[in-house]
């Protein structure tokens, strides 16, 4: 029975710490699996968990992966499941456990995660997402806003905001508070007996001057906010560079024309502009930037209408031809801007990522930024990633939706209007400080800071911003005082280890070797010493003696989808269709399954097909089958079984061990063995032409039977 859900969230100057707690007695007669089950933020890092059972406390550990892989394939060798903390849509990871609660006993979970509030387009928004898997007779959701610059408006969205829900809500000038009943948490749009599953989004922004912003200062440490009202805006010089090859057909193309056309709509008279468009080659508007009067927009607008997708895909060229345009016509008092949309990888041209990276890092030269869309999971995010990074712009994923349309037109209103650019944040006294140069500042946006203050000697600490617009924001006759009484002890301390390991993590992006070792080595540090969940740590959740371990990792973006998408998804394929068809023989009969795969890239797969003896082809095994398997089967289509015969699939060798280990266990407590002479092992990848497989901790060669996809 469900006692209690309540998640409380504070936010102190856009810092949010948010903590989820469950109460769960168990009031039957007998022992009962309790299940915990939550999403967070993908900009959050988890911080704290912990379990409360019979007066005992069991803490999560963040350790090194390394660590921590090690407990997780001592877990895996007993029969053990092991927890993943995993991406879910486009804004949430998931955060799983359970635990074995005697009867008559209770269980409480608590789980913290932090997050810095990214403003844009004018505007916070902190996303609590309420999942508590059966209604409950408490549940509260609380939202506290500490603001020393004030708060200039506040309100609440979301799929938990309306209808049935709206008047669960309370929302005071600091305080959002949200107190369903049992039958309202059962009667809302996506409600039902299992209680609720949406989302509460708190959107608010703070007073705002002409000035230097808002500066925190306490225990040593300062942020920084920057974010200066009634600037008037910079003309801009922008490139659009659209791919149209074969794999953009259909919905994505649609949406695309749909969004440019908007975009083109949006651009103000004394902007300069140009559009191309390729595939294996490159189709231009116009060969040279143009201003955008009335008559070019609707030449260009007839232009997006009318790109059609073919071909293969050179974004080296593409890219160069765009930096070419901008450097080719260059304007005092303006801001330049690339923009890249892409679904897929380069497959003409130059393909090779790193000389690609070469090429565009040395045609822009830090002379504007590139920001690359990558439309879908086809694409290689990483590759975009880098090469924005490098170019001090950023990727964003754009979902394969209904409304990619609005996505790709909300990424542009964010850098529509520059408002300063080569910003460069000065901070006498201070020292350890976050990123401090910066291209461009855009309407609606923010530009945060971090650092210690040398000695903690507020005196001497002197804040001043400069830009190429000869514009100086500082502390002319005032000093910075200290936030005291406004900030908790060690709050600023800690947004300074978040900024400083998030920016890190970009950094280790762009290096190799020894730099690249060196930069992991400093956020493994910080992650270690503050408890942060990031991709270099997981956290180890301890239980009772006898319970399961639980290693709980935090993905890359992109992780996890990538295998989904390739087997969901019916993509074209440069050089025709390509289709894998897996025979299954058994025994009795032989069994035929076609699976479909197309790919406009090459991804490896990795297959296991396993039989098993002493079995035989009734329904009813089936069905017990599929109940003895519960704990170990993953979802289609990482596994598929045909009776007695079992397909499991992955991106990697190792995790396709772990797998058959944990199926081997699973199914010798059931006297069920694992036929080790038909067991066979697939790579469907160009790289790999042969292949060994671990079973039992024996390496066995396998027939590898290699296929290029």
């Amino acid at each position: 029975i469900h006692t209690f859900f309540h998640i409380n969230s504070t936010v102190i100057g856009r810092y949010a710490t948010t903590v989820i707690t469950s109460r769960v007695a168990n009031r039957i007669e007998e022992s009962k699996e309790i299940e915990f089950h939550v999403q967070i933020p993908k900009n959050a890092f988890i911080s704290k968990f912990r379990m409360f059972i019979d007066g005992q406390v069991y803490d999560g550990v963040v350790k090194t992966k390394e660590q921590a892989q090690q407990q997780y394939t001592q877990a895996v060798s007993r029969g053990e499941s092991a927890g993943i903390v995993s991406s879910v849509g486009r804004t949430m990871e998931e955060f799983k456990t359970s635990v074995t609660v005697a009867a008559h006993k209770k269980v409480t979970f608590e789980l913290t995660y932090e997050e810095l509030l990214k403003r844009t387009r004018g505007k916070y928004e902190l996303q609590i997402h309420t999942r508590p898997m059966q209604p409950f007779s408490y549940l509260q959701v609380d939202v506290y806003i500490y603001e020393k610059a004030g708060i200039s408006f506040i309100d609440v969205k979301g799929g938990l905001s309306t209808k049935a829900l709206a008047n669960a809500i309370t929302k005071t000038h600091a305080w959002v508070y949200f107190y369903p009943t049992v039958d309202q948490q059962k009667t809302c749009d996506s409600c039902g007996e299992q209680g609720m599953n949406g989302d509460l989004v708190i959107v608010y922004d703070v007073n705002r001057d002409t000035g230097l912003g808002d500066i925190k200062t306490s225990d040593g440490y300062f942020v920084h906010h920057f974010a200066p009202s009634s600037l008037p805006r910079i003309p801009k010089n922008i490139v659009f560079i659209i791919d149209q090859s074969g794999s953009m057909s259909g919905r994505k193309m649609e949406q695309t024309r749909i969004a440019l056309v908007h975009i083109l709509n949006d651009l103000a008279g004394d902007d300069f502009f140009g559009v191309i468009s390729f595939d294996s080659q490159i189709f231009h508007w116009k060969r040279e930037l143009v201003q955008a009067t009335s008559v070019n927009l609707e030449e260009a607008k007839e232009f997006a209408r009318n790109i059609m997708e073919r071909g293969a895909t050179d974004i080296n060229a593409a890219v160069l031809e765009g930096a070419r345009m901008l450097n080719a016509h260059p304007r005092e008092g303006s801001a330049s801007i690339l923009i890249l949309l892409t679904d897929g990888d380069p497959t003409s041209g130059v393909t090779n990522f790193e000389i690609i990276q070469s090429n565009v890092r040395r045609a822009i030269a830090g002379k504007f930024p590139l920001y690359c869309l990558g439309f879908g999971f086809d694409v290689k995010f990483e590759f975009l990633e880098k090469m924005s990074l490098e170019n001090n712009g950023v990727a964003r994923r754009i979902y394969e939706d209904s409304d990619a349309d609005v996505q790709l037109k909300g990424f542009y209103e964010e850098v529509a209007t520059p408002l300063l650019t080569d910003v460069t944040m000065i901070y006498l006294g201070g020292t350890n400080l976050t990123q401090t140069n910066f291209s461009q500042y855009y309407n609606g946006s923010e530009i945060v800071v971090a650092g210690e203050i040398m000695d903690n000697d507020i005196e001497t600490f002197s804040p001043q911003v400069v830009s190429s617009r000869t514009l100086t924001f500082s502390t002319t006759n005032t000093s910075v005082e200290p936030s005291t009484g406004s900030v908790a002890v060690g709050l600023l301390q800690r947004v300074w280890a978040y900024l400083t390991v998030k920016q890190l993590l970009e950094k280790e992006l762009l290096l190799s070797g020894a730099e690249k070792e060196k930069v992991k080595k400093e956020v493994l540090e910080k992650s270690l010493k503050y408890s942060f969940v990031t991709p270099l740590t997981s956290m180890v959740v301890t239980k009772p003696e006898g319970e399961k371990t639980q290693v709980l990792h935090k993905p890359k973006e992109g992780e996890a989808q990538q295998l989904y998408r390739g087997f969901g998804r019916l993509n074209y394929a440069m050089g025709g269709e390509q289709q894998l068809t897996f025979y299954h023989a058994t025994k009795q009969s032989l069994f035929f399954s076609p699976m479909y795969c197309r790919f406009k890239t090459v991804l490896s797969f990795y297959f296991i097909t396993i039989f098993l003896t002493g079995s035989s082809h009734s329904f009813l095994f089936a069905l017990v089958m599929d109940k003895i398997t519960d704990e170990v089967r993953q979802e289609f289509p990482w596994t598929r079984m045909f009776a007695d015969d079992i397909v499991m699939c992955d991106e990697n060798r190792e995790q396709v061990e772990e797998n058959l280990e944990r199926w081997r266990y699973a199914l010798g407590r059931r006297v069920m063995k694992i036929s080790h002479r038909k067991t066979e092992y697939l790579c469907v990848n160009e790289r790999e032409t042969r292949g060994t497989v671990r079973l039992q901790g024996g390496q066995r060669s396998q027939r590898c039977r290699t296929s290029s996809t």
